[in-house]
């Protein structure tokens, strides 16, 4: 006797089953992916940004020096072969 319901096999359950897990196993992995990807591009960006906040901060030094330091004074960065 049909009481109105779909007969379905165990192996289309199953199946209907394995395609929802990949399915959703998909779209986690998207998702993952997609995360990691802005992560990694975000710290480039703040690694990129510290170093050109060091290359100003060596450059406004060597500036600084150039300017407040008399010429005929040793520089810091010499070494004395004598000592």
């Amino acid at each position: 006797m049909n009481d109105g319901r779909d007969q379905l096999s165990k192996a289309e359950i199953a199946k209907d089953a394995v395609q929802s897990g990949a399915e959703a196993a998909a779209h986690t992995v998207g998702e993952v992916a997609t995360i990691l990807t802005r992560a990694v591009g975000e710290v480039a960006s703040a690694v990129g940004g510290f170093a050109t906040e060091i290359f100003e901060i060596r450059e406004s030094s060597r500036r600084a020096i150039a300017e407040h330091v008399p010429d005929e004074a040793p520089s810091t960065t010499e070494v004395d072969p004598e000592v």
